[in-house]
């Protein structure tokens, strides 16, 4: 099961992405906490926010007010209505608000049924509940939720190496060539993506870009990768490195073969409708480009804007580190492309989104190695605790020696060529 914790300031926009589901019959209310019942049963937006209303006027200084908090089990789990209200309520108790009016929706629109439950964290006296490590803290809880519901296991990755923050490039320490290796040797193992757009996307989270060249050799075509070291605006600062001085995973042909392969694991994704869910929520929430990145970010999720010259937006990619899946926003859904996005931040239309159903064909299970909390690129809200263990999935990525690597490969060559 995993589990997303989302922290902001609207609290209506946050009912109203829940409410609408329910609307469409999509969703239903689960669980009331500390929120009186309606003498017939049905609620509304404005109901429900102002349940809410004596804790946020409260509010000495707390700038997020706001958590939407979702559990997701896997496909695979068979959750009823009465288990999915226990483990709201013993996830909500543990994380310290068991006190607080909350209100726990069960969401049906896709094969992942799933629940969102909506609180505050200040308290009635108006202090801020203490949130120090919440995402290591909530990924316990889960593991225990697992264990008592017999549900299946978001993670079993044994811990193997200690503590080892995978960085971006960083061309003012020089050995760019060591730092691009340990990045683009790995990357292609762990995330699925489709284009190679999305690629570089993924890479300009590392500082680091990639260019096809075309050419002739011998009269024949050739069609080769270059990377390239950036700087934290986004400025070339390196010589380009030929794609074969880093092995065959950041070449053409095997990268070619990725984008096939990961363009069929990702029709059977269900990390899609939930990362969809993540922005429509994010977009009905936040008021700006600033402020929906930094809400997803929170989230494990990095948002890739492009831009051209004039500053009109033709591509948005969303990175989910949870599911280690890369997509285009049309990918994610048609209402969520470039040009929405474009009349958004650079025309001020924002987007009124049509809540639809999303079915998803097949579960498509995470692999073992756990992404949380594990990048630099990360916000602290999202990866502060990386010394409780939460471990980097490369191995070794900073420590290799990639120059003596390339030696020792050579010395083997020569040997071969030995005859006694």
């Amino acid at each position: 099961m995993i589990a997303k914790i989302g922290k902001g300031s609207n609290m209506y926009g946050a009912i109203l992405y829940n409410q609408q589901k329910v609307d469409k019959e999509n969703g239903a209310v689960l669980l009331l906490n500390k929120i009186p019942d309606t003498v017939d049963g049905k609620y509304s937006v404005t109901y429900f926010n102002k349940c809410f209303e004596l804790y946020l006027s409260a509010n000495i200084k707390t700038e997020k007010t706001v958590r939407h908090i979702s559990l997701n089990p896997d496909p695979a789990d068979k959750v009823s209505d009465e288990q999915f209200m226990e483990m709201a309520q013993e996830y909500m108790e543990r994380m310290g608000y068991g006190n607080q009016p909350y209100i726990v929706f069960k969401h049906t629109d896709i094969d992942r049924t799933h629940i969102h439950i909506v609180s505050t964290c200040v308290g009635i006296d108006g202090k801020k509940i203490p949130d120090d490590y919440d995402h290591p803290r909530s990924m316990a809880i889960c593991r225990d939720l697992e264990q008592k519901y017999n549900l299946q296991k978001a993670t079993e990755q044994e811990q193997k190496q200690a503590n080892k923050v995978f960085k971006p490039v960083n061309h003012k320490n020089g050995d760019i060539k060591s730092q691009i290796a340990s990045v683009v040797r790995h990357l292609p193992k762990y995330y699925s993506f489709s284009t190679m757009g999305s690629y570089n996307a993924l890479l300009s989270l590392f500082n680091i870009t990639v260019e096809e060249v075309r050419g002739e050799r011998n009269g024949q075509p050739v069609n080769g990768l270059v990377y390239v070291a950036l700087d934290e605006n986004g400025n070339k600062v390196s010589n380009p490195f030929k794609a074969s001085l880093f092995g065959k995973d950041a070449g053409v042909v095997q990268l070619q073969k990725h984008l096939e392969q990961s363009k069929e694991k990702m029709k059977t994704n269900t990390a899609r409708s939930v990362l969809k869910n993540m922005v429509e929520l994010a977009i009905h929430t936040t008021s700006n480009e600033t402020d929906f990145k930094k809400q997803l970010s929170e989230q494990g999720i990095n948002t890739v804007v492009r831009r051209n010259d004039s500053g009109r937006i033709y591509g948005m990619t969303f990175i989910d580190h949870e599911s280690r899946s890369v997509w285009n926003g049309s990918q994610l859904d048609k209402n969520l492309s470039a040009n929405v996005f474009n009349d958004w931040w650079n025309n001020g239309n924002k987007p009124e989104l049509k809540i639809q159903n999303n079915p998803v064909s097949k579960a498509n299970k995470i692999d073992s190695v756990p992404t949380k909390d594990l990048f630099e690129f990360l916000p602290k809200e999202h990866s502060s605790n990386s010394d409780l263990g939460l471990l980097s999935l490369l191995p070794d990525a900073q420590g290799e020696d990639y120059e003596e690597e390339q030696f020792a490969k050579r010395m083997k060559k020569k040997k071969k060529g030995r005859r006694l």
